[in-house]
């Protein structure tokens, strides 16, 4: 699962006993060569769904990581691009690697916060997000979501992509379960908890709390990351507009 320049099960197990925050500070200079990552395959999906609906003005990268989502924003937006999130590890690993990119794109820039509370209002056109919402509880979607509405201009979107769930009975069904289980006991018996859930994010939950915050919402296929056996997409974008 990784490559020698990821972390050793001993920085894992660190990271795991750590809160969310500092668990990602301490994972940041490895994280890259992990398959936490978004692989690039869907971030060019999402680019190449993104493109013939641009150029945006401003865009806004939520829960940035290490920056991958800049690959998708640079190329669309044509003011600025600004990545968020609440660990300094990873925006220190973003600066890095978005000083190393080929410049000639909008302006650039990094903001720590909680995406829970962004401190923008009616600024961006664009905002995406890739690979974070397992770090937020389903009780706290209704502030996430809210927080990205209201920094958008209207007529702004928010767009991410989500995964077909595995198969019941599948492999990748009881590794998931496993996954969760094992985190609400460490979460039950350890403080601070550290929050990352792979099946807390239904899609029906998804969408009725995104109707819920303001947005007018469609779902469309990313027809290059393939189908599933009975027809049906791997993967979709969800684009949640402010009206």
């Amino acid at each position: 699962m990784f490559s020698p320049q990821g972390p050793t099960v001993r920085e894992l197990a660190v990271q795991a006993l750590s809160s969310t925050r500092r668990g990602y500070d301490l994972l940041a200079p490895s994280f890259d060569a992990t398959p936490f990552r978004t692989p690039d395959r869907i971030l060019a999906a999402v680019a190449a769904e993104l493109g013939p609906r641009g150029p945006f003005g401003a865009g806004l990268d939520v829960c940035c990581g290490t920056g991958a989502g800049l690959a998708v924003l640079s190329p669309l937006c044509r003011e600025r691009v600004t990545g968020v999130d609440f660990s300094a590890g990873m925006l220190a690993r973003a600066r890095q690697a978005a000083a190393r990119a080929p410049g000639g794109g909008p302006a650039v820039d990094w903001v720590q916060a909680d995406a829970r509370a962004l401190p923008f209002r009616g600024g961006y056109d664009l905002a995406v997000s890739f690979g974070a919402f397992g770090h937020f509880l389903p009780a706290e979607r209704p502030a996430l979501f809210s927080s990205v509405h209201a920094a958008l201009r209207p007529g702004g979107c928010f767009a991410f992509p989500v995964t077909a769930p595995p198969r019941p009975g599948s492999r990748g069904y009881w590794s998931l379960l496993g996954f969760d289980a094992a985190m609400r006991v460490r979460n039950t018996l350890r403080r601070p908890p550290f929050v990352m859930y792979y099946r807390t994010f239904p899609l029906s939950g998804v969408l009725a709390d995104l109707r819920r915050c303001g947005f007018a919402v469609e779902s469309v296929p990313l027809t290059p990351l393939g189908t599933l056996p009975g027809g049906a997409p791997r993967a979709r974008l969800l684009l949640a507009r402010r009206p």
